[in-house]
Order: structure tokens, then sequence, then C-alpha cells
């Protein structure tokens, strides 16, 4: 942020900093499921400065950055046009969603008149197909298959059945902008999905009608990058990098970014940039680069804080690393993350997004990681803050201990009587 936020001196009048332009989707409450098409090196949020820093003091005026925080209170969804399209995402191989799914299905159909999308692969599942009185609404669903068919300009809703993967599953499938995500928990965590199916027809009629509270979710931009420095025999280890390479893959991932050392027995050994500047090496066993709502996740486990999803920033959390004094630390939103080999690393890396698409790097390739400026609007069954402390004690059993006794029931007192 550094290099964005630049203090200015105002001699003349007190004056607001220059025109700053708004992504919709950072709070817009007229139109908050809309993306702004602008595209931008950076995506900033902070604290907004009102004024200025004392008497003559602001911060310089840049129309690139977003200096915005969003009123929790605020994020709420609203329609304008009413949903037509929706997209119904069921948890493949578990044979007890089969019944939900139909219910869903025929309740979208037949009571709502929804237009309903499904993968193919969940439409062509043999308990379906065996089902005659659920030929005719089966006939009436659109399906797609993954990686062929783009739907990611027709879905007005997306109603997930299953775990947290399901929510992970509905992201991947949306590159650009996301509709809004309604979650049922019908898995086996279910941390992401705070909706019980006994209500579904209650909360999905609520959310039709507009007015629920929202969770921005926040992604990572992600760009592996091929054959960007050198190879190692022929740079040294500098803290300067060089914009070539070809860019090979490029997600936006809504957990993490994993990068362990793979089947090799060596220690990971991988060089860690943030804006292009050299911070550190990681040697142990990998990196995870987390959104706030994968700090819960495989972050938590590896020792990393859990942070409310609508905190801006990125965690940096290493995997075993083989030095005590390695914390894992968090960096503001909109900043770049790049990691690559080192040169004296060795064996090569090994990176997945999400758990998914899982591949190797080696010397001369690169990893991009940055703020994406399309999250995922989580759909509420409370409120953002209620759902998120819910889903830590009832999923993670957060700060669960039985309680301490009163004193004065406490058989063991510490005080003497006189």
């Amino acid at each position: 942020m550094g290099d964005q936020e630049q203090l200015s001196w105002d001699t003349d009048q007190w004056r607001l900093p220059g025109q700053r332009e708004h992504l919709e989707s950072s709070g817009s409450t007229s139109e908050p499921m809309e993306i702004s098409p602008k595209r931008r090196a950076h995506f900033l949020h902070g604290p907004y400065p009102a004024t200025h820093f004392g008497p003559k003091a602001c911060i310089l005026p840049n129309p690139t950055s977003v200096m915005h925080i969003q009123d929790p209170a605020s994020q709420r969804l609203t329609w304008n046009k009413p949903p037509v399209n929706v997209l119904v995402i069921r948890k493949i191989r578990d044979e007890s969603l089969v019944e939900p799914f139909k219910e869903l299905c025929r309740f979208l159909v037949e009571e709502k008149q929804m237009m309903v999308y499904v993968e193919r692969r969940v439409a062509d599942d043999a308990a379906l197909l065996k089902d005659e009185s659920f030929s005719l609404i089966r006939n009436q669903l659109c399906t797609f298959r993954e990686g062929y068919d783009d739907i990611s300009n027709c879905i007005d809703l997306i109603i997930c059945l299953g775990g947290d993967g399901t929510l992970l599953y509905a992201s991947s499938l949306f590159q650009d902008s996301v509709p809004p995500v309604m979650a049922f928990h019908l898995g086996s965590l279910g941390f992401l999905t705070p909706f019980k199916f006994e209500s579904y027809k209650t909360e999905v009629a609520k959310v039709f009608e507009g007015n629920a509270a929202i969770t921005l979710r926040s992604r990572l931009k992600v760009k592996v990058v091929k054959d960007m420095l050198q190879r190692a025999d022929q740079q040294p280890h500098t803290h300067e990098t060089h914009e070539t390479g070809k860019v090979t893959l490029q997600l936006q991932v809504l957990n993490e970014v994993v990068v362990d050392r793979g089947p090799s027995s060596y220690l990971s050994n991988v060089d860690l940039y943030l804006d292009g500047r050299l911070i550190t090496s990681v040697q142990g066993d990998g990196v995870i680069v987390s959104t706030p709502t994968g700090s819960t996740a495989y972050a938590a486990a590896a020792g990393a804080s859990m942070i409310h999803p609508n905190v801006p920033a990125i965690m940096v959390t290493p995997i075993c690393p083989h030095s005590l004094s390695f914390r894992p630390i968090v960096v503001p939103a909109g900043v770049e993350l790049m990691i690559t080999l080192s040169p004296d690393a060795r064996n090569t890396a090994w990176v997945s997004f999400d758990g998914r698409k899982r591949q190797e790097i080696q010397y001369g390739d690169c990893i991009k990681i940055t703020t994406s400026c399309y999250p995922v609007p989580s759909i509420c069954c409370h409120d953002l803050v209620y759902d998120w402390f819910e889903s830590l004690a009832e999923c993670l059993h957060w700060n669960v201990r039985k309680r301490q006794a009163r004193l004065a029931d406490a058989s063991d007192s510490s005080d003497t009587e006189n």
C-alpha cells in the first residue's frame, strides 16, 4: 500500500482527497451484485481519510486506489430484477443428498417457476434415472459440463447442497462476477454452509424477496508464470524480479494457494516477494497464502489466526517451517505476492489452488497472488457476525471447555480460613 498512499500538503484550504472510484461490489447499496468492468493493478481497502491528518496533511489523490471499508450492517442483498435462473450444486457421490436435491428442484420448478441449472453428471445420476416420478422435472433441468459450457452470464442465484467443498466448487465455476450463493449444510463440516435444509422453502423464499444479509468473501487472483526468471545457475540471488514470462494459468481462489515440497524428501525452499521486493525465504514443508475465508481451513491447522471474512487481508502461513521464529503474518489486501523457487533449492515445488489443479513449479517459474476484485457474495442465515461465530462454536468447537465452578461451590478453595 505504500506505493499508493502518499502524503501531500494542502497550503490553501482543507479539502477532501481527490475523487475516488468505488467498485460496486465493495458496498454500493443500489446495485450490490454488479461489478465494475474496470480493472486496476491494485484493489486497496483501508480506513477512509474523511478530511485531513492535522491542519495541512492529507493522502495524495490517486484515482487508482479504493480507500473504503464496507459497513457490515449495510451488506444487504437486493435484486434489480427478479431472479429467474438458479444453479443447484449437489455434492457428488453422496446418496443421502438425492432426496433433498429432488425436493429442492421440484420446489424451484413447480412452485417458483424457476429455470434450474445442474451439472450433467448430477442430472445423469443413476438414482435420478430410476425415479420415474422425477422424470418430468429432470427433463426440464438445464445441464452443463464444467470446462465446456459457460454459464457465468446466465445464473442469478446459486444454491449449494453439501459441505464446504460445494461452495469452493461454485466459486471455481465463476472466474469473474459471482452470483449470490446460498449454502445448505448437508456435508461433514459445514463451516461455510449456514442454512439448515429442514426449512429450505421458507429460507429460499426470503432470499427471492431480497433484503438478506450477505458476506463478501474475498478471493485471490492467482497467475502461474513460466520462465519468468533466469535459471538459478545464471542469476544470483537478488532482490529484483523481471516482468517476463508466459502466463499459463489464471484462477480466482476462495480459500488458499498452497506451495509445498510435493513427493520430495528435501525441505521446500521458495522465495517470497511482496510488491517486487524479496521478503524472506521459506524453508520447511511449504507455505500457505490464504484469504480470510481460508484462514479457518488449512491455515488454521498450520497455526494461523482465524480472521473474519470481512477483514481485507491476505494471510501468509508457513507449513512446518525449519525456524522457530517464522510466525504467520497478515498483509494488506491489494499487495502482490510472488513465490519462486530459491536458486539454491534442492528440489522443485508443487502448488494447488483450493485443493485443485495441482502442478509442479520448476526453476524459472513463479506464482503471482493478489486480491481479486470479484468476491463471493455468501448469503447469511442470520447476519455476517453471528453466522461466523456460530460456525466457530459448532464446527471447530472454538474455546469449548468445562465451565469453572463458582468459588462458593469449589471444593478446593485456595483461600485460607482465619
